[in-house]
Formats: structure tokens, sequence, C-alpha cells
């Protein structure tokens, strides 16, 4: 199991959690980077500096870009992501909010491959539920459940379609989940291995930003 880690604090506001994220780069699948939601209007140097040590330690950088379910203009989230090249030199892209649709596929196809030849080694999809069949075949990795811990426990009777055997390799599905009392964050990374997911990320915080804090499967007091 690896984790997928979206850490939306600054590294200026919380120096300690950057840190410890660093330290422990060997067990992340990837970092997304969210300087403002997005790059930002301007180079943050404090951003660099931790995209720089992150990157020294081996992890996997992908720079956030919001689709807004596929209303954005795709020009406009091709340009987030190249500032996010330009200035925090990422290897890749986290799509958030993309569609799931089947009418959608084909556009969510076309802006795949404008981030690939942009320079995205890696795209991250996340539609935050199971997408129709073809989203997962597009990327790297399709982050098929976002949701807190009380949805999470009850959504499934049995392992999502995509994650049954056959089906989409456990390596390209990821769950993130929220809210997860801090003892059962174990339970959390197992459960999603159960579930045909073998990247999550389990998180004890709450909305409206559940990411400013790292997991206890990072800090160590689950490890």
């Amino acid at each position: 199991m690896s984790l997928l880690v979206p850490l939306y604090v600054h590294p200026a506001e919380d120096p300690g959690a950057w840190h410890r994220l660093i330290t422990a780069a060997d067990l992340t699948y990837g970092v997304v980077l969210n300087p403002a939601s997005g790059p930002g209007t301007a180079p943050d140097p404090a951003f660099a500096a931790a995209a720089e040590a992150l990157r020294a330690a081996g992890a996997l950088l992908l720079g956030y870009v919001d689709t807004d379910y596929g209303t954005r203009d795709p020009d406009l989230v091709l340009a987030e992501f190249r500032l996010h090249r330009e200035w925090y030199g990422v290897d890749g892209c986290f799509l958030d909010q993309v569609t799931s649709t089947s009418v959608d596929l084909p556009a969510c196809r076309r802006l795949v491959r404008r981030v690939r030849r942009a320079g995205a080694r890696a795209v991250v999809l996340n539609p935050g539920v199971q997408p129709a069949p073809g989203y997962t075949r597009l990327a790297d990795l399709t982050v098929t459940f976002e949701g807190p811990w009380s949805t999470y426990v009850s959504a499934f009777t049995r392992p999502p379609k995509a994650g049954k055997p056959g089906k989409e390799p456990a390596d390209r599905l990821c769950h993130l989940v929220y809210g997860v009392p801090e003892a059962l964050v174990p339970l959390a990374v197992r459960t999603a291995a159960e579930r045909g997911a073998a990247v999550c990320g389990p998180v004890t915080g709450e909305l409206p930003n559940p990411w400013a804090a790292l997991s206890p499967a990072l800090t160590g007091k689950e490890r």
C-alpha cells in the first residue's frame, strides 16, 4: 500500500508537517502540490523549496489543477499545469473534480492527452466516485472514492466493479478518505486494499479542508 498525499497547508504555516512528509517520501505514491487552488499567480519560494526537497527525497510531485467537472476552459487547465512545471518542477498533474460520465469521456481523454504532451509523466484523475468505463484507462491513477469515513465504511457491500480481479489493476485505483478516527487509520488502509485500491489517503481532518494535516500513516503514529 502506498499513499497519495494532498497536503493543502502552506509550508510556512506548518513546516513540521512538510518536514515529516519529506522524511517519509518513500511511503508515498505521490505528493499533490497546491499553493493556491492551483499554481497561484506567482512562484511561491516556500513551495519551491518544499518541492525541491521532496524531489531530492524521491517523491513524485503532482501539480494540482481543478477542472470543475469539465466546465473550465481546457486551455486554462493546461496553462496552470505548465506554471506548475515552470515554477515547481512537478513530474505530473493531479486533475481534480473531473467528470465521471460516459458522455464526458472524450473531452477528458483529450485533456489528458494535452497534459501529457505538456510534459506530465504521470496523470491522476479525481472524479471522487466510480467513473464510467474508460476513465481509469486514461490515467496512471484514478481516485474512485473521495469522502468521509462515515460514508466509506458503509459505501460498499462488496468491492467496486473496477477493483475486482480481472478488471482494473489495484495500483491504478485510489481512495481518499477523511474524518478517519486516528485509531482506525490502519483499518482504512486495509479496507482500501480489500476494495481493490492499492493507493489510499486516509486522514483524520474534516471539511472544509481535511487535507491540512498529514495522515497518521505517514507521521509514524501508525507505521
